[in-house]
C-alpha cells in the first residue's frame, strides 16, 4: 500500500537558535576571533602552497564572492610574511658603457636609500672641491708653466720659420685665414699692386721661391697644431691628476663604506673614471661652455641623462628599508605597467626622451622576495597583463619595458633596463569558471598554479562552529565600532547564516552577507535609542533588507492578485496545476506559481512542450520531460504500445525556462488530463520526478514556499492552502517566521512526499492505485482511470487505422481494375 504523504509540523520548517544555549550575556564577553572558520581546506591548501618552496607552486583561491577568499588570503598571507626576512632594496645605476642598458644592483634593506643619499652627497661635495681645486694658487701656477712653455715653442717655431722665409726674400705676414707669406724688396713687404709693378725676371726668381717657402709653412703649421694638441692634452691631464687626487678623497670613504658589495665597488670606480674624463661638467657653466671644444648638441642622445650630473644619481627602485617582514602586495589594479613597472619619458626638442632614473617599479617589483594578490578577472580583463605576469613567474625575472602596443606619433627613444630575478608566491583570487577557462586554454596555468585552493559556501553546523560565528560577531563589532549584541541578537545572526545555506544542519561561510546584517541591526538599534543590538533589531534588518529589494517580487504579485496572471489558489481544474519558479533579480530571489496546463488526445506524436518547440527551455528542462515520457512508458506501456499525443505548456510564459523542478507538476497535469480527475488549486507543487516516480529534491525551496504563500495571504489564508515539496528537502526549509506561525496555526500547509502516487493523492483527493500481478489497478484510482483511457484511444485509433486501412485498399483495388471497351458500352447503348 502505497506511504501517504506527510504534513509537516511547524517545528521542521526553520531551525530555531536557542539564545538560552550560549554561555554569554553579549559579545563584550567573547574574545576576538583568532581563526579563519569554515574554510580547514582552503586554509590547508594555502599553508602548503606558501612553505612548499618548489617552483610553479603558486595558488589559485577559488571560490563565490563572499565566501572571505580575499580576507582569508590577506590574513593568512600577513601572518606568514611577518615571521620571513625583509628582502633586498633594488636600484638601477647609469651604465657607462651602454646608456640604453642601465644597471640593476641588489642591496640590503636600507641601503638603497643609503647608497642614493651617499651619491648625492658626493656628487655635492665634489661639485664644490673640484672647481675650488682648478682655482687654486698650485693649479693655476701648474697652467701658467704648461702654457708659458708651450708659448716659449711657438715662439721658437715661429722665429726658425720667420728666419726661414727671410733668408728667400719673403716675410711672414698675418691674414684673414692665418699666417701667410709676401714678397720683400729693398725691405719693403710688396702689397698685391706692387708685385705686379715688378719686372719679368724678379717676379720668376720670387715664384721659384714659393713652393719651398709653402713647404716650410705647412710643416710650422703642423708643427703648432701638435704644439696646441700637446699642451691642451697636459692641461687636461693636469686637470685630470687634480680631479682625481680630490675625487680620491672623498671616493676612497665611500669605497671603504662598500668594501663588502662588489657590484657598489665596481660601480664607484665607473663613477669615478668618468668624472675624471668629465671634469668639466663640475665647472660652473659659463666656464665649462668656454673651456668647452664640442658644440652644444641640440637633442640628447638616446639613453644620455637630461642633466649631465643626473647619471650619478641612483633610481631607488624597491625601497624595503620600513618593511618588518616579507612583502605583502594587493595589486587591486592589474595593469601591465602596473605589474612590471614603466619607463616615463618626456618630450625634449620634439623627442620624446628618457633615462634610468624615469624608471618606475611595479606590483611585482614591490612583492619580489614576498607575495602578489591579484584578483584572477581584472587580471584577465587588462590586455598584456596576464601574459605579462605569466612571463615574470616562469623565467623568474622581472622586464620592464615599454607596452608593446604603444606605438608614439613622435620620434621616440627608450631603454633597454636589466632584468631584475622574481622570486614570490603569487595568488590569484578568482571563481571556478575563471580557473576552468585558464586550465583548460592555457597549458602554462598548469605548470605556475599548481595550488587550488578551494573556499566552501557553508559549515556544518555544531556548537563549535556556533561559538565561533558568535566570536565573529564580536570581532566584528569592535573592528567597526558597533554596538554590541546580546545573545538574542546572536542567536539570530546564527539563524540568518542557516537561512543563507537553505539547511538546517549548515551554516554559510559567505561572511560578506553576515556582515552586512550585523552593521545593518547595529545601526536599527542606535537608531532605536539601544546600547544593545537585539534580536528584534536583526529580524528589522532583515525584513528592511526584503523590502529594499523585493520592488520586482511586489510586481509579480500585483500582476497576479488583479488577474493579468491568471493562477487559481482555490477551486480545481483538470489538467491543470500550480508548479513553482524561482527568479533571480541580481542577489534577490523569489519564488511565483506557474499555471502549468496539459492537453491529451489521440496520436502517437507523445508529449510535446510547447515552450521547447518554440525554444523558451533549457536542456535541463528538456530532461525533465524526457523523463515524464519514459515514466509514462514504463507505467502504462509494458504490455501494449502507448498511443498518446499530448501538450504541456507554462501558460502566460514569456521568458526562458530551465530545470527539472517543474517535472513533479508536469506529470500531474498530465495525468489529470488523461484520468479526467480534477487537481486541486490551492495547492502548489515542486519536485523533479524519475522514471521510476520518485519525487527527488529541488533548489530554491524556500523561496518557492514562500512565494505561494504570499499570493495565498494576499487572498486570504482559508487554512486548505499549502505547497508540496519532496521529503529529500525537508532539511532545507528555512522559512520565514509568519510562514511558520501560519503552519503553527493550521491555516497554511506543507507536505513532504517520496512519490508521484503520493503527490497525486494530495492533489486528487483520490488514492494512485496499485497494480496488481497482472498489472491492473484498483477501480476509481488514477492510474485505472488513465489506464483505461489510454486502452480506449488505443483501440479508438486501432479501429481508425483499419478503416483507413480498408478506404485506402478499396481506393487501390479501383484503380488497379481494367477500364470496358468504349465499344461494347456503344453496342449496348444502340441495343
Amino acid at each position: 500500500m502505497t506511504e501517504k504523504a506527510r504534513r509537516l509540523d511547524a517545528d521542521e520548517l526553520t531551525y530555531v537558535c536557542d539564545p538560552s544555549q550560549l554561555p554569554f550575556e553579549t559579545t563584550d564577553e567573547l574574545p576576538d576571533l583568532m581563526t579563519v572558520i569554515g574554510q580547514e581546506r582552503a586554509v590547508r591548501a594555502i599553508d602548503f602552497g606558501v612553505q612548499i618552496p618548489s617552483y610553479g607552486f603558486n595558488i589559485y583561491a577559488m571560490g563565490p564572492s563572499g565566501t572571505g577568499r580575499s580576507t582569508t588570503v590577506w590574513k593568512f598571507l600577513q601572518r606568514k610574511a611577518q615571521g620571513e626576512p625583509v628582502p633586498d632594496d633594488w636600484c638601477y645605476l647609469h651604465n657607462f658603457a651602454d646608456p640604453r642598458r642601465p644597471r640593476a644592483i641588489r642591496l640590503p634593506a636600507g641601503y638603497g636609500n643609503r647608497l642614493r643619499d651617499d651619491m648625492a652627497e658626493l656628487i655635492g661635495d665634489l661639485q664644490r672641491a673640484i672647481p675650488a681645486a682648478l682655482e687654486s694658487e698650485d693649479h693655476s701656477r701648474r697652467v701658467s708653466a704648461i702654457v708659458k712653455e708651450a708659448e716659449q715653442a711657438r715662439d721658437e717655431i715661429l722665429k726658425q720659420l720667420e728666419a726661414q722665409v727671410k733668408q728667400r726674400g719673403f716675410a711672414l705676414v698675418q691674414t684673414a685665414t692665418g699666417l701667410g707669406v709676401a714678397p720683400v724688396v729693398n725691405n719693403e713687404v710688396l702689397s698685391p699692386e706692387q708685385y705686379r709693378a715688378l719686372d719679368e725676371d724678379t717676379r720668376k726668381r720670387l715664384e721659384a721661391e714659393h713652393p719651398d717657402l709653402q713647404q716650410d709653412l705647412e710643416r710650422a703649421m703642423r708643427a703648432l697644431r701638435a704644439l696646441d694638441k700637446a699642451t691642451k692634452e697636459r692641461l687636461r691631464n693636469l686637470t685630470r691628476e687634480v680631479a682625481d687626487r680630490v675625487i680620491g678623497d672623498y671616493m676612497d670613504e665611500l669605497e671603504s663604506r662598500y668594501a663588502r658589495f662588489e657590484s657598489v665597488l665596481e660601480y664607484l670606480k665607473a663613477v669615478r673614471r668618468d668624472i675624471v674624463e668629465n671634469v668639466a661638467d663640475f665647472r660652473p657653466e659659463p666656464e665649462a661652455a668656454a673651456e668647452s671644444d664640442e658644440e652644444t648638441p641640440d637633442a640628447v642622445p638616446p639613453g644620455e641623462p637630461l642633466v649631465p650630473l643626473e647619471r650619478y644619481q641612483v633610481n631607488v627602485l624597491v625601497d624595503n628599508s620600513q618593511l618588518q617582514g616579507a612583502p605583502l602586495i594587493y595589486e587591486t589594479n592589474p595593469t601591465y605597467p602596473n605589474l612590471v613597472g614603466r619607463i616615463e619619458q618626456e618630450v625634449r626638442y620634439g623627442i620624446l626622451t628618457t633615462d634610468f632614473t624615469h624608471i618606475r617599479a611595479g606590483a611585482l617589483h614591490r612583492a619580489n622576495g614576498g607575495y602578489l594578490v591579484i584578483n584572477a578577472h581584472d587580471l584577465l580583463e587588462t590586455p598584456l597583463a596576464w601574459e605579462a605576469l605569466k612571463r615574470s613567474v616562469k623565467n623568474q625575472e622581472i622586464r620592464t619595458e615599454v607596452m608593446p602596443e604603444v606605438t608614439p606619433a613622435i620620434a621616440t627613444t627608450s631603454l633597454e633596463p636589466q632584468a631584475i630575478p622574481f622570486k614570490a608566491k603569487v595568488i590569484l583570487i578568482g571563481d571556478w569558471e575563471t580557473y576552468s577557462v585558464l586550465f583548460e586554454m592555457d597549458s602554462d596555468f598548469r605548470k605556475l598554479f599548481k595550488v587550488r585552493a578551494d573556499f566552501a559556501t557553508w559549515m556544518e553546523r555544531t556548537p563549535e562552529t556556533i561559538m565561533q560565528y558568535a566570536a565573529f560577531v564580536a570581532s566584528c563589532v569592535r573592528s567597526d565600532g558597533l554596538l554590541p549584541f546580546d545573545r538574542t541578537a546572536v542567536a539570530k545572526i546564527v539563524e540568518t547564516g542557516v537561512q543563507l545555506v537553505e539547511h538546517k544542519e549548515r551554516l554559510s561561510t559567505r561572511f560578506a552577507t553576515v556582515v552586512e546584517v550585523i552593521q545593518e541591526a547595529s545601526y536599527w538599534a542606535s537608531r532605536a535609542g539601544r546600547s544593545l543590538v537585539t534580536a528584534a533589531d536583526v529580524e528589522r534588518t532583515l525584513e528592511e533588507r526584503r523590502y529594499r529589494a523585493n520592488y520586482a517580487q511586489e510586481r509579480w504579485t500585483k500582476r497576479i492578485l488583479e488577474g493579468t496572471v491568471y493562477i487559481l489558489t482555490d477551486g480545481q481544474r483538470v489538467g491543470q496545476v500550480n508548479g513553482l519558479s524561482v527568479i533571480e533579480v541580481a542577489d534577490y530571489e523569489f519564488g511565483i506559481p506557474s499555471r502549468i496546463s496539459a492537453q491529451t488526445y489521440m496520436g502517437r506524436s507523445g508529449v510535446v512542450a510547447i515552450d521547447r518547440e518554440v525554444n523558451l527551455a533549457g536542456n535541463l528542462h528538456n530532461k525533465g520531460l524526457l523523463t515524464l515520457q519514459g515514466y509514462l512508458g514504463g507505467k502504462y506501456a509494458r504490455h501494449k504500445p502507448l498511443s498518446l499525443s499530448a501538450s504541456l505548456t507554462f501558460e502566460q510564459n514569456y521568458d526562458r525556462i530551465d530545470g527539472d523542478s517543474a517535472s513533479c507538476a508536469e506529470l500531474c497535469a498530465l495525468l489529470s488530463s488523461l484520468s479526467g480527475v480534477p487537481i486541486r488549486q490551492d495547492l502548489a507543487v515542486t519536485g523533479s520526478v524519475d522514471q521510476e516516480g520518485r519525487v527527488q529534491a529541488i533548489g530554491g525551496v524556500v523561496a518557492k514556499i514562500e512565494g505561494f504563500f504570499d499570493i495565498c495571504r494576499a487572498r486570504g489564508l482559508t487554512g486548505q492552502q499549502g505547497v508540496i515539496i519532496p521529503a529529500a528537502n525537508v532539511r532545507n526549509l528555512t522559512l520565514r517566521s509568519d510562514v511558520v506561525q501560519a503552519v503553527r496555526e493550521g491555516k497554511f500547509h506543507i507536505y513532504a512526499t517520496d512519490t508521484i502516487d503520493q503527490v497525486l493523492e494530495l492533489l486528487t483527493g483520490l488514492p494512485a492505485g496499485e497494480p496488481d500481478a497482472d498489472g491492473n489497478y484498483p477501480p476509481d484510482s488514477v492510474h485505472y482511470r488513465v489506464q483505461q483511457r489510454l486502452l480506449e484511444m488505443a483501440e479508438e485509433k486501432a479501429g481508425r487505422d483499419e478503416e483507413e486501412e480498408e478506404d485506402a485498399a478499396d481506393a487501390a483495388a479501383r484503380t488497379d481494375s481494367p477500364d470496358l471497351d468504349p465499344l461494347d458500352d456503344d453496342e449496348e447503348e444502340d441495343e
